[in-house]
């Protein structure tokens, strides 16, 4: 079992002790929380919690397991759907609760075990455990992704999406109205430093563009169209939620647990709906959509009702 002993130095005082052991080992801040969560980091007797801050001068003792190498577990998954399939590329719709790819910290349902249990062969560029995959969606968030099969394909999709000649356009139901009805939301997103989960709008945060658009007001809530210029992690329901609109079903963000639980959500409300882009074989552009999963349905028909 890996271990450290420290004394805390005077730049890390006042800071989160996850934020610390991130620094101090290498490791990702969710691993840093993993780590707190089984009491791997004490300060003379005490065991640390996540929300502790340091002081300059402590003693520090951190243990932890090696962190385990994520693989790629095939798995039949319900509502997981082939939108389109060829030699180069597969387009799925993705259900809730399904990953992209494994990763340290998830243990659940991924599209790339989906596929391998359905028997397709993907393209061998990338990390192993997320060969083949150009873009992400959150495992909360259901919809379109495309996921490369040849060594071409994957290099050119991830080429255009670097370059922003994908388009992406996503549903989102969001509390309230917003003022304007349309519009563009152009503010920098990076970590929340307040959470080892979560992502805000902050002054050194990466450059982020989001166009929404109305599509439905129902009572206390809007269903809008929304484009990205950008693809930061959680992009739309941190902007969204910097509105104070944040999307329904979103705990993570401020929306109201009462609203989603008579909406019957147990995620956000939020559905990656069309994609387009330049195929990487013909050289056409292509378009795909996906219609809303169940449960975003049922939401639907509660707030229409």
């Amino acid at each position: 079992m890996p271990q450290l002993f420290t004394v805390v130095p005077p730049e890390m005082d006042g800071m989160r002790i996850d934020a610390a052991i991130s620094q101090l080992t290498g490791v990702s801040r969710s691993w840093a929380t993993e780590i707190i969560a089984a009491d791997g980091a004490q300060i003379g007797n005490r065991v640390l919690k996540k929300s502790d801050k340091l002081s300059a001068g402590q003693e520090l003792m951190l243990r932890w397991q090696p962190k385990p190498e994520p693989t790629v577990v095939p798995e039949i998954i319900p509502g997981l759907k082939i939108v389109h399939d060829d030699d180069e590329l597969v387009v799925v719709s993705k259900p809730p609760g399904v990953a992209a790819h494994p990763s340290n910290g998830w243990y659940g349902p991924t599209v790339l075990g989906g596929l391998a249990a359905l028997g397709y062969s993907i393209a061998t560029s990338g990390a192993e455990e997320r060969q083949g995959i150009v873009h992400r969606l959150d495992q909360g968030t259901s919809g379109l992704m495309v996921v490369a099969k040849s060594e071409y394909a994957y290099a050119e999709l991830k080429r255009q999406f670097k370059a922003r000649e994908v388009r992406k356009i996503y549903h989102t139901v969001v509390h309230g109205y917003p003022d304007p009805l349309a519009g563009t939301i152009d503010a920098p997103i990076g970590r929340d430093n307040r959470s080892a989960w979560k992502f805000a709008v902050t002054a050194d945060g990466r450059h982020a563009i989001t166009h929404y658009e109305t599509l439905e007001i129902f009572p206390a809530a809007t269903l809008l169209e929304v484009g990205l210029e950008t693809g930061r992690t959680h992009q739309i329901r941190v902007h969204m939620s910097s509105l104070n609109h944040p999307c329904v079903g979103d705990v993570t963000y401020g929306a109201d647990p009462k609203m989603a639980a008579q909406l019957g959500l147990e995620r956000q409300w939020l559905h990656a709906y069309e994609i387009e882009f330049t195929h990487p074989g013909s050289g056409e552009r292509v378009m795909f959509s996906a219609d809303y999963s169940a449960d975003l349905e049922r939401a639907l028909e509660i707030l229409s009702s």
